[in-house]
């Protein structure tokens, strides 16, 4: 239970400090998305 809930915090850590990098990625990945969608119109 220790190394579980040690882990969760050390992922919601890790979320916290690259939530911004996360943001990014999801964003170029919608836009590249995006992109093939109307160039298959």
């Amino acid at each position: 239970m220790q190394t579980l809930r040690s882990g969760y915090h050390g992922l919601s850590l890790l979320a916290n400090l690259n939530w911004d990098r996360i943001l990014f990625a999801g964003g170029a990945a919608a836009a590249l998305f995006a992109a093939g969608f109307v160039v298959s119109l």
